[in-house]
């Protein structure tokens, strides 16, 4: 495989540098300054960190340029009790205290982790998660559901990118790695008519081969990366009370897919390289109007269109490896359209009401999404097409009363509407129509203002769906609507003069009707396998544990920031679709401890020094199956030079080049071994050495 560094020398001179920076080289004469407040963006009002009560983490743009990060699953081992399922070329699917997909193959599917970029809803499709000029993102943890409703039982990650500024910002990244990995991005922003009309332009062109070798076509880019951002960003300030932010995004993603291998290595023998790919092309119209100065108005529309296209090699071997000469390909295509339409109303200072105790907002949203499938595979004697409709109308209020200076009662409640239509070319129709709610009731106590103490009881809700599976009995070809109820405390804190941030929470979640991914293994005449896709409902589900993050800027010189996130959970009452009892067994892609440790030390002369120690427990990979990953541990670190508009680093991410699992699977798949069931696993990203060159005026 290709290396552009000397990987050796490299990570001892980087470990070394790590081993430095983690140690505390501190001036301890001087003070600390203070840390930067962070703002979140993904409540109804705009609010800092450390004064929402629930628990959430917040990845900046300088985190996301320290962690070199081209796509969200670069950044997500730094949230606690946030994981998320490869099976693909990017992680497309995340989970949240246990709870999210893992895949998509024929069936629809409607996620239990809402993904917005730029309030354009994306859920499902995390794809397109690619990081060039993101300002921050925010991974909500909990049911969200007066917020968010159907989308977001779990949590939500809400992806804010860059806006445009009143002064001009010009800025240029270059990227060069191992695996023939190069990147080149660039963003302008500023003023197009005066103080009125500001935009912002950013385009980023990524490649890399790809960390796979097949042998059998002698080829090392089979699994590649090829990925297109491009987005427009226009703020218009039509007058002092009303303003307009319109967003344009075009995703191009063309990545191979090819990771799999019998030794479970990343050696791969297909003749028929799969491909992962996903064209979007979305719109955005944010409206904020200050009606008076009591009362004000957003509103928001979106449109967005996806293609994409998912197959691969699924013998995972050549024509002639297997003496049946057994080739199969499996290829999903579709088409998706999505609009939304959200207005809301929202007091301001004026607006309170009950003498002046009360914030409201009350609001009303509507989504519709249209997704069509074509399926081609070899086993097919025509393909496999479907359509599936989805509309969802929703009402919602939340009030937040003051009962006094230091408490704070919030109920809020929303009621979603809730129809699904259904049919394929296997003559299968399923129409459904619910009335779905959710809220939640909480208290706020600032024992001063330094300290936050909250506790809430929330619910939150996911439709039911269908199984598509002709071979199924009519009874399985549907399934409930799962409802998480939520119980959460915590406690946010600043300290020393605000130079230390502090939040732990702890929480208790029953699932009810909880939704329960499994498959059917069928065994074909030739001995390989096929997998019937099937969801069903466990009677319950629970779900609890411990979330905890710290930022310290220890002195004006070191900062230092941790995580740390406990979890159990348990299937009650689950008989799997094979027979066996799992009842009590932890949840899939449930991790039950999740870690990051890091520090960054910068010196008077520019340079700086970066390092982070992250882990994160053993998970089961299905409900269906036994097979586990592996705990793993990981080591990464930055040095870098700063000098006016210009900046550099040397980077490496997993310098103990530790093999680790992202998605795994069991079933038979070898001839060599008669087709006897077994354990496949998709690896993650192996050590990754690059350097970095950045420009900004």
């Amino acid at each position: 495989m290709k290396n552009f560094f000397n990987s050796t020398l490299i990570v001892k001179s980087i470990s070394l540098a790590a081993a430095m920076s983690c140690a505390g080289i501190t001036s301890a004469a001087a003070p600390s300054k203070k840390l930067e407040e962070v703002i979140v963006s993904a409540d109804f009002r705009p609010a800092e960190l450390q004064s929402i009560s629930a628990s959430l983490t917040v990845m900046t743009d300088e985190l996301i340029r320290a962690r070199s990060a081209q796509h969200l699953e670069d950044l997500l081992n730094l949230a606690p009790n946030v994981n998320f399922a490869s099976g693909s070329s990017r992680a497309r699917y995340f989970q949240i205290r246990g709870i999210g997909e893992r895949s998509q193959f024929s069936q629809p599917i409607n996620p239990s982790v809402g993904f917005i970029i730029d309030d354009i809803d994306f859920s499902g499709i995390g794809t397109a998660a690619t990081m060039f000029d993101v300002d921050q993102v925010e991974v909500l943890r909990g049911p969200q559901g007066t917020r968010y409703g159907a989308n977001a039982l779990a949590g939500l990650i809400n992806v804010r990118t860059k806006a445009p500024t009143e002064q001009l910002d010009v800025s240029i990244q270059g990227s060069i790695a191992d695996y023939n990995t190069r990147s080149l991005g660039a963003a302008i922003g500023g003023p197009l008519i005066g103080d009125k009309l500001l935009g912002r332009l950013a385009v980023q062109q990524y490649k890399s081969d790809g960390f796979i070798e097949n042998t059998y076509l002698n080829r090392d880019d089979t699994n590649d990366r090829d990925e297109l951002t491009a987005r427009g960003k226009l703020r218009l300030l039509a007058s002092d009370d009303l303003m307009f932010d319109i967003s344009l995004l075009h995703v191009d993603i063309d990545n191979g897919y090819d990771v799999f291998s019998l030794e479970n290595d990343r050696h791969t023998r297909s003749d028929e390289p799969g491909h992962d790919r996903q064209r979007t092309t979305a719109l955005g119209v944010n409206m904020n109007w200050s009606l008076n100065d009591a009362v004000r108005m957003e509103a928001l529309v979106s449109v967005a269109d996806t293609d994409s296209e998912y197959n691969y090699d699924e013998d995972w071997t050549y024509v002639g490896f297997d003496p049946l000469e057994y080739s199969s390909f499996d290829s999903y295509k579709r088409d998706r359209n999505s609009y939304s339409m959200e207005a809301r109303l929202l007091s301001d200072e004026a607006g309170k009401i009950f003498n002046g105790t009360t914030d409201w907002v009350v609001g009303v949203y509507h989504f519709s999404k249209d997704e069509d499938l074509l399926r081609e595979y070899t086993y097919f004697a025509a393909d496999f097409s479907s359509d599936y409709e989805t509309e969802n109308t929703a009402i919602y209020g939340q009030f937040d009363v003051a009962i006094n200076e230091k408490l704070t009662f919030i109920a809020g409640l929303r009621f979603e509407q809730w129809e699904a239509d259904y049919q394929d070319s296997d003559a299968l129709q399923v129409d459904t129509d619910e009335d779905l709610w959710g809220g939640k009731l909480g208290l706020d106590f600032h024992l001063d203002d330094n300290h936050l103490v909250y506790g809430s009881f929330s619910r939150g809700y996911k439709a039911g769906g269908v199984n598509t599976d002709g071979t199924l009995p009519v009874e399985q070809r549907s399934f409930d609507t799962e409802y998480l109820w939520n119980l959460e405390g915590g406690i946010k804190s600043s300290w020393m003069d605000s130079s230390l941030y502090t939040q732990v929470s702890v929480f208790y979640a029953k699932r009810e009707d909880q939704q329960v991914k499994g498959s059917f293994a069928v065994l074909r005449m030739d001995g390989s396998t096929e997998f019937i896709d099937y969801v069903a409902n466990a009677a319950k589900g629970k779900n609890y544990g411990l979330e905890a993050e710290l930022n310290w800027q220890a002195s004006n010189e070191l900062q230092v920031f941790a995580s740390f996130g406990l979890l159990r959970t348990s299937l009650d009452d689950y008989i799997t679709p094979d027979g066996d009892d799992i009842s009590g067994r932890d949840q899939a892609h449930a991790p039950r401890y999740q870690f990051a440790l890091g520090g960054e030390y910068a010196f008077v002369s520019g340079w700086y020094l970066r390092a982070e120690f992250e882990g994160k427990d053993e998970f089961y990979f299905s409900d269906r199956h036994d097979e586990q990953s592996s705990s793993y541990e990981l080591l990464n670190a930055r040095i870098g030079y700063r000098a006016g508009q210009w900046s550099v680093a040397l980077w490496g991410r997993n310098l103990t080049d530790e093999d680790y699992q992202t998605r795994g699977f069991a079933f038979a798949n070898d001839p060599r071994d008669g087709y006897t069931s077994g354990g496949y696993q998709q690896l993650g990203e192996p050590r990754l050495i690059g350097l970095t060159v950045d420009w900004k005026l």
